[in-house]
């Protein structure tokens, strides 16, 4: 027996090469190994550091039902190489194994990051051998023993974090017991062979239609928490159960059983799993985050725009709704302009003349809306010293668009010999290279003939399980579109260097970094009731990173000044997407806004290189007070919102500020009558907010 270990940037691993030959993962961890924690009875057989399953290979031992467990030849891998380098940024390990049966070839690779506590985690299947084979589920990180530190019952200190999605509610952070999520030990001594599983998953395009695709596992009783999330645009799994008594995680892209999803191999072919991101941290809920949003940060493209946090104005919420023409722009971007906004994009609707939806897809201005042309009010944007934008959806193709009849079946996801389409539209296949030419063709003609500087790039359509088109399995074709979209996104980027593209799906129902890797800025919902966004605003740190979390504020036409600053304070930490009728406000309402942007101005630049913080925890919608803070090096920036409470006060505790000597101020709005102290012996700063509905942001300065 052989044993690696490893300590890299706070995360202990260590990995075993048994008397037999297979590789083992044992440990994961922000704590060192102890190798008391493995109490199975069968020693490490459990601890399998890849499962692959493949289509008419046995799967023996234990009960299984649907978990990825005793795969085959996952379990008959045995170790053949193991190879630890440094690139560009960080350590590189890759450990690989092979299975004599089959001829194949498996590869796992781990990728850390220069001062990060986070991982990339994927897989690699090779097919060395003389017959086709069929892949039906790849593991992209897989660990047994996820619960094994400190001496507690697993029942009593293992908690599991998930964040539900969903259109309107986006971004709900809930943490469940082992009971609650049917995993309870009966006694403490139990080895458990169920078949219950505790899963995630999603299947369909839209990839965090009901799920963000990431998890937490915090041991509250050795303070550690494990993070991770699935870096995938469509079909996700991950999955919680018991094995020999410990309990495991695996982290997977599609699968057969739950995403119809299967691959194969001719000989020499290979596959590579989704890529996902692990972390572990001994310090809390708060810097387990941290170290994601610093990884989330250190994956993404280079680009201008989370360097300058630009304001965007965009005249659908609470103002045009999709209705836009030159007669009501000219005075939106008068408004904008004298707000201080940066860009100026044009929503849904400058496409069609009366109702659009069913017909989109040729993308050509609307003379009926724009009598001079979209380039008349382009030109005027421009003038008043912002960039123009506009709303696309270039994945799909409206029933009624003309050009639908004009291209054949392969341009669109098929089904049962039928074109698949989803609220009216149909589904283009961008493995399709003339798709991906015709979508070139729209945003370079965008870009060339109107300026264009900003894209809102929505979609609108749950196109379901893939497409049986040229592939082996509709999962596999939902597979191949999703890595073709993004190789095109890329082609973008790289002609249109400083082109911002806003990923908008329904507001925030693609929010995974498959697709924020590449794009800049991300809407976090459709949510149209500024009393309820401030929750969705403070739990949006936990899925992206702050200057790409794009906030709605929408002042009403007709509100008061509390109205004002809680719509502007709900943005003013993330990315303002300022919006409503801004012409039609009356002088005060104006300043305020104008108040907000210029002090949003002032302290962007801390802002993309801050750490988030929930003093009062992440928020519910049912929650009075809510919450967020940025942390820099000197200085942190908190939000604090009211709701309806029976109370006027709130302490907001801040750990990480404990014994150090803090100042305090209110930044925002400037006519804060509102009391407030920094309370040093508590460490936390009490607010009071006389008024329901309000809202206030301050910065507090420390020695570090």
């Amino acid at each position: 027996m052989k044993r690696i270990e490893i300590y890299e940037n706070g995360i202990y691993l260590v990995l075993e090469i048994d008397d037999e030959n297979r590789v083992r993962l044992l440990h994961f961890s922000a704590v060192p190994f102890d190798e008391s924690t493995l109490t199975s009875r069968t020693g490490t057989f459990g601890f399998n550091l890849a499962e692959v399953q493949m289509s008419g290979i046995d799967r023996a031992g234990e009960r299984h039902g649907n978990k990825y467990i005793v795969t085959s030849p996952g379990s008959t891998l045995r170790f053949s190489d193991f190879v630890d380098t440094c690139n560009q940024i960080g350590r590189k390990l890759e450990i690989t194994q092979l299975d004599e049966g089959t001829g194949t070839k498996v590869v796992s690779h781990f990728q850390f990051y220069n001062g990060i506590s986070v991982a990339r985690a994927w897989t690699e299947v090779i097919n060395l051998g003389e017959e086709e084979q069929t892949l039906e589920y790849v593991s992209s990180f897989c660990l047994t023993g996820i619960e094994k530190e400190g001496v507690l019952p697993q029942d009593d200190k293992i908690r599991i974090g998930v964040c539900h999605n969903s259109w309107q509610r986006e971004l709900q952070w809930k943490e469940y017991t082992l009971e609650q999520v049917g995993l309870e030990q009966a006694q403490p001594s139990d080895y458990q062979h169920s078949s219950k599983v505790f899963a995630c998953t999603n299947v369909g395009n839209w990839s965090a239609k009901e799920y963000i695709p990431m998890g937490m596992i915090r041991n509250t009783e050795i303070g550690s928490t494990l993070v991770w999330q699935i870096e995938q645009n469509g079909s996700w799994h991950w999955e919680i159960s018991d094995r020999e008594g410990h309990l495991y995680l695996q982290l997977s892209g599609p699968s057969e059983i739950e995403s119809h999803w299967f691959k194969t191999l001719k000989p020499g072919e290979s596959f590579t799993s989704v890529k996902c991101a692990v972390g572990v941290n001994a310090n809390g809920f708060d810097a387990a985050i941290g170290e994601l949003t610093k990884y989330r940060r250190a994956i993404r493209r280079k680009n201008r725009d989370n360097k300058t946090l630009a304001v965007i104005f965009n005249d659908y919420m609470n103002c045009l709704w999709g209705d836009p023409t030159a007669q009501k722009e000219f005075p939106l971007v008068d408004a904008a302009a004298e707000a201080g906004c940066d860009y100026f994009c044009i929503d849904a609707g400058w496409y069609a003349e009366g109702s659009w939806w069913d017909s989109v897809g040729e993308w050509q201005e609307n003379r009926r809306r724009f009598p001079k042309g979209l380039k008349e009010v382009t030109d005027y944007i421009r003038k008043k010293g912002m960039i123009p934008g506009v709303w696309l959806e270039i994945e799909v193709m409206g029933i009624n668009c003309p050009k639908v009849s004009e291209v054949g079946d392969d341009w669109f996801f098929m089904r049962h010999g039928k074109r698949v389409y989803d609220r009216s539209r149909y589904q283009l296949d961008f493995r399709n290279p003339q798709v991906r030419e015709y979508a070139d063709s729209v945003i370079d003609r965008l870009v060339k003939e109107y300026g264009v500087g900003y894209i809102k790039m929505d979609y609108n359509i749950e196109p379901g399980i893939g497409t049986e088109a040229n592939t082996d399995s509709v999962g596999d074709g939902l597979l191949e579109h999703e890595r073709a979209y993004l190789e095109w996104l890329d082609g973008v980027f790289k002609r249109h260097k400083d082109l911002i593209i806003e990923n908008c799906s329904s507001g925030g129902l693609r929010m995974d970094y498959a697709m924020l890797s590449r794009y800049s800025i991300q809407s976090t919902s459709d949510q149209d009731d500024y009393k309820k966004y401030c929750t969705i605003a403070a739990n949006a740190p936990l899925a992206l990173t702050p200057e790409q979390a794009a906030v709605w504020s929408y002042p009403m036409w007709g509100g008061d000044k509390e109205e004002v600053v809680f719509n502007m304070i709900n943005a003013m930490l993330l990315r303002i997407h300022q919006s409503g009728h801004l012409a039609n406000l009356d002088e005060q309402s104006k300043a305020l806004v104008k108040q907000g942007i210029g002090v949003y101005k002032q302290i962007r630049a801390d802002i993309r290189e801050a750490l988030p913080f929930w003093s009062l925890g992440t928020s519910s919608f049912s929650d009075e007070w809510v919450s967020l803070g940025l942390k820099n090096e000197g200085k942190a920036y908190i939000a604090v919102w009211r709701r309806e409470s029976k109370g006027d006060c709130v302490s907001l505790p801040i750990e990480l500020l404990k014994g150090k000597n803090v100042r305090v101020e209110c930044i925002y709005p400037d006519f804060n009558e509102e009391k407030f102290g920094w309370n040093r012996n508590t460490s936390s700063l009490s607010v009071r907010l006389t008024k329901p509905f309000s809202a206030r942001l301050f910065r507090l300065t420390f020695d570090e």
